[in-house]
This record gives structure tokens, sequence and C-alpha cells, in this order.
């Protein structure tokens, strides 16, 4: 009788897993639980479908439940919500939404990739209809369907990460009123004070008012509550990050690690046998700091997957760890970062230089040569470079990688600056940003 796999979750940590499991064992049994009605989808895209730079939701999706079923030969079970896990009885207990009814689904090994959610916080009127988190297609579904009933024109946003800055600048595509609402002195928290500056500079040219150093104490049906007084809204969007949902594997007393996430070791495995775990729900290893941490996202959540699927296929795989490196565009400013910032730096115990450069993404007398802001952190003496953020315009961001390479190989400032980058005046400056920015750090050694 061939093994059962059963996978909780159906985006990218357990779908991946799932496909990748299938390509080495195909005499596995594989049965997946979702539940909502999508699989395999890009919440990265979810902005960009609120502006209507993407036109449905459908194009979000890179494989539908039938899709999986046809060619990966997996049973999706979509609108299926798992419960409870039973590990000393091998048995799921799942509800199934459509049919009403509890069923219970053994099972020989089981991949956990619930993923994550937006984090509510427990304020007065988080629960008001105008108040809306966004972190799945059902989210995002919501909040199309809201917006368009709606008709809002006053959107407050409520935190400055990442997705919280996306769907400021899609409401001002749509032609709303967008305030950023933040707690701390700037938006964007992974970027250092005076690279997130950049950024809020390009957002007020945009059209969008900023309160920084702002705390929220409430909503109303037509406002958010602050400490400093009330600002009107029809739409409030909290961005504030994600949690994983990680209740599941707590209650099956599997070992949880940093902020709640669930630990693994290097090939995915949770502390029960014969149970793996990736994506948002997972903690990962950082190879600078040399510490746990929590970091969701969608790159990082399939290469989990990917690891554990050889894993559970009968392969072997190990997880090399992360450096944290993310890139995004805010009002046509984009921005990349990679390593530790200051402040991550000093948690972890280095003594470090800095050094910042602005340059053009081009030879500089080409009219259409844009901005580039570079900045280095590397450990003092060593030289070795520990994080890197840019801040720029169209070609800036992907930049990033060059730096994300150089701290995963452990490079120092010496040798960035001795790498062969190509140059060729429409696509670069003769000496690139990045290696310009290392200079200055091997100055300042």
């Amino acid at each position: 009788m061939a093994n059962r796999l059963a996978v909780i979750g159906g985006d990218a940590g357990g779908m991946s897993a799932a496909t990748q499991a299938r390509r080495l064992d195909p005499s596995l049994e594989i049965v997946a639980f979702e539940k909502t009605e999508w699989t395999s989808y890009s919440a990265c895209g979810i902005p960009y479908l609120v502006s209507g730079e993407i036109g449905t939701l459908e194009q979000l999706v890179a494989r539908s439940p039938q899709e999986h079923r046809d060619q990966s030969h997996i049973d999706v079970r979509i609108h299926h919500e798992v419960m409870g896990v039973d590990l000393p009885g091998g048995r799921l207990e799942v509800r199934d939404h459509v049919r009403g009814r509890t069923i219970q689904v053994p099972f020989d090994m089981l991949l956990l990739g619930m993923g994550a959610r937006p984090i509510r916080p427990d304020l007065p009127g988080i629960d008001l209809p105008i108040v809306h988190g966004v972190q799945t297609l059902h989210d995002a579904a919501q909040l199309l369907r809201y917006a368009e009933r709606s008709r809002c024109s006053d959107v407050v946003v409520v935190g400055g990460g990442y997705i919280g800055l996306e769907l400021a600048e899609a409401f001002i595509e749509r032609e709303a009123r967008v305030m950023v609402v933040e707690r701390d002195p700037h938006v964007m928290s992974t970027l250092d004070g005076d690279m997130a500056a950049l950024i809020e500079e390009s957002m007020r040219k945009l059209g969008i008012e900023l309160r920084l150093n702002t705390e929220i104490i409430g909503f109303d049906e037509d406002a958010v509550v602050t400490r400093d007084g009330r600002i009107s809204a029809d739409l409030v969007i909290v961005g504030i990050g994600v949690e994983p949902n990680s209740e599941l594997a707590r209650d099956a007393g599997i070992e949880l690690g940093v902020r709640r996430s669930v630990r693994v070791d290097r090939r995915q495995r949770t502390s029960a046998p014969n149970v793996w775990a990736a994506g948002d729900c997972v903690e990962s290893f950082h190879l600078v700091s040399h510490r746990p941490v929590y970091v969701a996202l969608g790159t990082i959540a399939n290469r989990h997957g990917r690891v554990a699927g050889i894993n559970i296929g009968g392969g072997y795989a190990a997880f090399p760890g992360i450096v944290g490196t993310a890139v995004t565009r805010i009002c046509a400013t984009e921005v990349g970062r990679t390593g530790l910032n200051e402040r991550e730096a000093r948690d972890a115990g280095f003594e470090f230089v800095t050094a910042i450069v602005d340059s053009t993404t081009t030879a500089s007398y080409f009219q259409h040569a844009q901005k580039i802001t570079v900045k280095l952190l590397a450990e003092r003496r060593s030289g070795r470079i520990i994080g890197a953020q840019i801040v720029g315009g169209r070609g800036a961001g992907k930049r990033i990688d060059v730096a994300a390479a150089a701290i995963t190989a452990g490079m120092d400032a010496g040798q960035l600056v001795d790498l062969d980058f190509g140059y060729a005046p429409p696509v670069s400056p003769l000496w690139d940003p990045i290696a310009s920015t290392a200079r200055v750090i091997l100055s300042d050694l």
C-alpha cells in the first residue's frame, strides 16, 4: 500500500513540497487541504491587482487546484480546513466547508504549510467592516469587493512595511486620498532611517500623506483613532506585518521557535517524526547573524518547499539559510536590502562601519540616467560585508543581488571592489555603484 503524504496549506510552501515529492516518488499518495479556493498564487502581486495594473485574480495563480490534480496527481481539496493534528494516531481532523461536515483523514507523512496571517492588534474596532488585512487571495478578493462597493476616497494604511506601502500606492492609482500612519520615526523598518527617508520623499511627491511617530489606539466606523486625534477613513488597511499560522503545530506538540514559527532542522524536519514544514509558518537560519529568524517571503517559502519535498520523496537536500534579501517598488522608486541593517548588526554583536554613495544607474551623461543610492555595512577590521541597502530609480533595485551574493560568499570590501563588474554606458557607470561604495568602506576600515 502506498504511503500517504498529507499537506496542510495549498500555497507556496505546501504545494512546492508536494510537487517536488511527487517528482521523486511517483508512488506517493498525496492529499492537500486548502481552506480557501486558491492554490499556488502570487500574494506579492496583490497590490498590483488592487491598482488595476493586473486585471484579474486568476492572473496571479501559477497553478490551479485542477492543474495540480491533472499534472501532478495531487488530490487537492479546496474549502477544506484542518482543525487538528493527531500525531500518535496519524490522523487529521478536517472540516469540509462545502458539505458542512468534519472528516478524519489518515496520513503516514505530514507537511505543514499553513502560511501566515496579517497581524491584527487587539484594539477597539479592529473587527469593523472598514478594517482589512491582506495576505491571501481571499483577503484580496474581499478588499476589492469592499473598495468597489464603497467607492472609498479616504484610505488610511496602518503600518509602513512593504505590503502597506505598495497598497498605499495602489490606492493612489485608484484616485483615492491616501495616508500612511506609522508609529516609528520612519517607514520600512528593514531599512536604516537614512535610506527610508528617501522612500518617504518619493511617497510625498506622489501625494501620499505620512503620519510618522503616530500611535493608533482604535478604529471607528469612519475613522482611525490615534493618540493625536481622529483621521477620517472609509477604508483602513492594516499592514503592520504577519505572524505564522502555527497553532496546529503547537497544539500537536511540535516545537516552535522564533516568533512562534515552526522550528525545523536543515532538512525542514520538525521535532515530530515524519513531519516536515515549509513556508511562512516556519523559521529560517540567518547566515550573517547566525541566529534563527522569521522572514515571510515567497522566495524563501518556495526554497523551503523544494528542500522538504526532496527529503519527503526519498532524496537528500539541506536548506542553507538566508541573508534576508528583498526588493520592491514604491512610487517608481526601487528598493533592495540584504544582510543586516544597523540595528540588526548591533543586536548581533557586530562592530561595523558604513558608507553611502549617490550615483546613477547608467553613465551620468545619459538623459535617462536614474539616481541610485547604495549603503553598505562591513564588519570592523575584517571588512566583511554584512549588509546592503539600495534605493533608486528604474534598474536600481535588482542590483542588490550582487550584494546578496557577496554576503553569502563571505566577501570583504576589497574583494567587492575587485569584482569584474560589467560596464557599458547605457546600463552602468564605469565604476559600479556597489563597487564605489565598497571603495569608501575600504578607506574607513
